[in-house]
This record gives C-alpha cells, structure tokens and sequence, in this order.
C-alpha cells in the first residue's frame, strides 16, 4: 500500500552510530526525521545486550576512542552524554608482554612538542629516540601505499607499542593496511599531544553512551523512530529516489524529501545500483568474562606476544578483543576461551580456572582498511540527487571507526541540509 505525502522530511535508514550521528543533526535543526532500522534495536555494531548465558548486560564488542575524536566530542555533547566516556585523567596506554613477565606504560605528555620520546620512563623499554623518527614519515600523506612501504615495521617499537595501536584502529594487519588510514589517526591523535590521545571507554556500556542518549534526544525532538522495519529496494524516477519500499508497503517521497542510507555497504549496494563499495572485510573477536576485575587493575592493557591484544576491565567483567582475527573464526569456543584466559590470567595474576564465558565473533566486523580497499570507498554523495551514503564504509578519511562513523553521518546530513535548502 502506497502511503501518502507529507510535509518535507529526510528518511535515514539504519539506527547505527552512522544513522544516529545524521539523525542527530537533522533532527537538532528542526528536520522532520524518519529513522527506519531492520532490527529489532539501535546500534547496529555498537550495542549493548543482555547475555542470558553470563546473566548480565555485555557489549557486542569493546570499543575504544580517544580524547581527540572530535565528532565522539560533538555527538556525546548533543545526546547529553558527555560523562559517559571514562579513562585516564592522562594520556596513559598500559602493556604487558607475554613472553617476558614485564609490564611498561606508554605516556605521551599533553602538548604536541613530544618530549615524551626523550624520557625512558615515558616510551616503550629498550627503545631509543633514533626508532620515533619514523613516526614523521607515517604522519604525511602516502595515497596507495602500505604501512610497510613507509616504516620499517620490525623492531622493538614496532612490536611493543605502533603494532598492538594499529593493529586495533585499523583491524587489518598493519603491515599490509594503509599508511594513509594510519597517519590520519595519528596526525589527529598522538601528533597533537596527549590531551588529544587520551583513552576512553564505555564503561556503563555502549548502549549506555552511545544509543539510548540519542534515541531519547530524537524523541524529544519528534523523530519517527521504527524498529524491525527493513527496507527493501529503493525506486528511481529519473535523477532522484521517488520511493522507498519496505516491507510493510511502499512510501513515496515528495520533491523535497532526503534519503540517507546509513547501512553496510553489501546493502547499499544491492539498494543503488551502480555504486562501488569495499568487499573485503576482516573479522574482530572479543571474549567476556564474567569476573569481578581485581583491586587496582587498569581499565585497559595492550598485550605482546599473546593471542588477546587487549584487555579491559568493566565494573562486572573482564573483556577481550583480538582484531584481524579472522584466523581465529574457525577455533572452537571452548578452546578459544581458554587460549583468551591464559592471556587475561597471567596479566592480571589471576587463577588459571576458565570463568564463564562469551566469544563474540564478527566476521565483517570492518572493510580491510588496505589501499586497495581504502579505494573503493564511496563519496557521501550519490548520482541520484536526494540520496546519500553513511557509514564507517564510505569515504572518511579514516578507518572504520566510530569516530568516522559519526562524521559520515554528520556529512551525509549536512548534503541533504543543503539539498532541502537548494534542490
């Protein structure tokens, strides 16, 4: 059934942090917002749930930021969340290395002249100034070109500290990722000082910082928000989307009416035909634990020489996340559990008795952030004139990260601010 006209609205179809992010904005400047996702709940990758095996409320994944991600800034301030997001009153990224019993903490100081290079308590053990000088070539610009065809990516610093942080922020191996996606989290982290690069985590939970907050403001703001409401082509009149077709009929749009696709990139390109979107993807793991942390343990530690590559601590459990971890898919759950627990016990001087336990296992977690790749990402704009791309997919500038899935979501609003204005 074909539903009627109505006043000038924007359609945004996916409820990820993507789809939140440009309902955000709309929304906030008087935009009649329709927010339609297939699922029975908001997120999309960054979500909370209730695990009945654990009893308890767990992440999808664990989700790292940093002080310097301004779009997390600007969203968390617009969703009324700003104290959602915990860590460090400093720059601090604690590591402990398997193989030799040894604990060590990263601390960059606040400015972005790095003395921090200069002090042997502040870098990594064992290194010395001469092995940072690298870093200044990965903070330029290299379109097409590996990590490992710009740094050397061997040695003490690159194992115990550049490896474990890109490895994560990219989840590709960092030696065959992007050198392009890698400066541009470091030009707009660690190149300007630690106030920029300090950690943060959900402690409460992602759902907690990231979507409740947001589902509320949207509300507030009148928003039609609609669970379990897949969409299931677009149809085209000439250069625009004259309607969209969901399962539940077909709603036709008015010539002031804006659509933006805040879906993964499989999707969108089965809904537009015609555009080219990354098709190699790599898999992230995480493991959680239902233990109380012990006294005094950091929220967060980088590991060498493990299979977990890092570890953090919630008020109710410990987590896990391996990124690039598509080798481990195929792993049995039980003997993945206890492989990730060994890890978790011997940094955190723990029994070796497997705690219950979650493997969380996504398998196109992220695209492969490698140049070729990198390539395939498409603009926020469209050739149909009302309909626009979101997602940590398209073209941001950076990995897929939820800080670049909030700036694609601010960028695909403000093409259809622009559109509503001057179609």
């Amino acid at each position: 059934m074909t539903q009627p006209l109505g006043p000038a609205k924007v359609h945004v179809v996916g409820a990820g942090l993507a789809g939140l992010s440009a309902a955000m904005v709309l929304a906030s400047r008087g935009i009649a917002v329709v927010l339609s996702e297939a699922a029975r709940h908001a997120g999309g990758r960054c979500r909370s749930y209730h695990d009945p095996a654990l009893d308890m409320v767990i992440d999808n994944g664990n989700h790292l930021v940093l002080s310097g991600n301004a779009a997390v800034s600007r969203y968390l301030r617009a969703v009324g969340a700003q104290d959602r997001l915990t860590g460090p009153a400093a720059s601090a990224f604690p590591f402990f290395d398997l193989r030799t019993g040894r604990g060590w903490t990263v601390r960059p100081n606040e400015g972005p002249v790095p003395w921090w290079v200069f002090d042997a308590g502040r870098r990594v053990p064992r290194t010395q100034l001469r092995d940072y000088l690298g870093l200044v070539s990965l903070m330029r610009r290299h379109p097409g070109r590996r990590i490992d065809e710009v740094l050397s990516c061997r040695g003490r610093l690159w194992d115990a500290f550049l490896r474990p942080v890109l490895v994560s922020a990219l989840n590709t191996d960092p030696e065959i990722a992007s050198a392009d996606l890698a400066g541009a989290v470091m030009r707009e982290t660690l190149a300007k000082g630690g106030r920029h690069a300090r950690p943060l985590i959900a402690a409460s939970g992602l759902a907690a910082a990231f979507v409740e907050p947001a589902l509320d403001r949207l509300r507030a703001h009148g928003a039609t928000i609609r669970f379990g409401h897949p969409l299931r082509a677009l149809k085209f009149e000439d250069d625009r989307v004259a309607a969209l077709a969901f399962e539940e009929g077909e709603e036709r749009l008015g010539r002031a009416d804006q659509v933006i696709l805040a879906v993964p990139p499989w999707i969108a390109q089965k809904l537009l035909p015609g555009i080219t979107v990354p098709d190699a993807f790599c898999a992230i793991v995480n493991a959680h634990f239902r233990l109380m942390p012990p006294a005094g343990c950091p929220p967060m530690v980088g590991l060498v020489g493990g299979m977990a590559e890092w570890i953090f601590a919630f008020p109710d459990r410990l987590s896990v996340t391996v990124s690039a971890a598509d080798r481990l898919l195929d792993m049995d759950t039980q003997t993945l559990s206890e492989a990730l627990w060994r890890d978790v016990a011997a940094v955190h001087k723990l029994s070796s008795s497997l705690p219950p336990c979650r493997i969380v296992k996504e398998k196109r977690a992220t695209f492969a952030s490698t140049p070729a790749q990198e390539a395939k990402r498409p603009s926020t704009q469209t050739r149909w004139k009302n309909g626009f791309l979101a997602g940590d997919w398209t073209d941001t500038g950076l990995p897929a990260t939820i800080e670049g899935a909030l700036r694609s979501g601010e960028a695909a609003a403000e093409h259809a601010l622009a559109k509503m204005e001057r179609p």
